[in-house]
């Protein structure tokens, strides 16, 4: 169960779960077929009762402290109403620079104290996102990554691990999962789809980001800003083999995800870019 702000969020990880057997509820503000009504801004809504684990999906899209203050009521309800085990969706431990990271680890740090026993998958960033934020100029694709990579990995993937954990929460009581891909880089997106790869500076990126993504409140633009000098100076490409031991398999491949994402985007408006989280721009 989780909440994304206003998104129907964690329907990835909710049919993840219910591939696996397991009887599970999603939890939304807006909640659809098979989900109850869980705002993370409305306390009284806030009813876990049943519940044996929450799978707890980062509410991002607001300030720090507003995203701290939600997850800290979905925790408080979840201690006062019995559940047993907490699942919370970080951030790459490589990610402590990130713009969006702070909000993360004081999360992190409630759910350690929060009562249940728990568990900390901290996602690498999304290999959608990576082919996202590429850049179309004409035939060439531009970034601001330079030749950094990313340990990138696909979201369905870290659906699947979410919900290993959930299945068999005592297993992975107290444990911090680093759960990281194989790194890639913006040149080789480019070459999969043919079309030269152009460097661009990191003041440029960001004249870009306000000119073709006008619709970013004031504290999202430090976030993608975040991810492309992390990306461009070696700090995001490091991997571990915790995603695959997790999910006893091969991880997807990112470079195919992220190829078909920088595809999609090149016949997209510039007012749809995607957002800092991973989806298409909000108006």
């Amino acid at each position: 169960m989780g909440d994304r702000s206003q998104r129907a969020p964690g329907l990835g990880h909710l049919a993840a779960l219910r591939a696996r057997g397991a009887a599970a509820t999603g939890g939304s503000r807006t909640p659809g077929e098979g989900t109850r009504r869980l705002d993370f801004d409305d306390p009284a809504s806030l009813d876990l009762t049943g519940v044996a684990t929450l799978v707890l999906v980062s509410a991002g899209y607001a300030e720090d402290d507003h995203v701290i203050r939600r997850h800290a009521a979905v925790l408080d309800a979840a201690s006062r109403d019995g559940v047993r085990h907490v699942v919370y969706t970080s951030v790459t431990t490589a990610g402590d620079h990130l713009g969006f990271a702070p909000a993360h680890r004081a999360t992190e740090r409630l759910v350690r104290a929060c009562g249940p026993s728990w568990t900390i998958l901290r996602n690498g960033l999304y290999a959608e996102l990576f082919g996202g934020l590429l850049m179309w100029a004409g035939d060439a694709v531009e970034s601001p990554f330079g030749d950094g990579a990313l340990a990138a990995v696909v979201r369905e993937d870290l659906a699947d691990a979410a919900a290993i954990v959930a299945a068999d929460p005592a297993a992975h009581s107290g444990r911090v999962h680093d759960l990281v891909g194989t790194p890639i880089t913006a040149g080789q997106v480019a070459d999969r789809l043919g079309v030269p790869h152009r460097a661009i500076g990191l003041g440029k990126y960001r004249r870009r980001l306000g000119e073709e993504m006008p619709g970013l409140l004031p504290f999202q633009p430090p976030m993608p800003a975040s991810i492309a000098t992390g990306i461009r100076h070696g700090f995001l490409d490091g991997t571990t083999p915790d995603l695959t031991d997790l999910l006893g398999r091969p991880a997807r491949d990112p470079l195919a995800t992220a190829v078909a994402a920088a595809a999609a985007m090149r016949t997209a408006s510039p007012r749809r870019r995607t957002d800092p989280a991973g989806g298409p721009a909000r108006r």
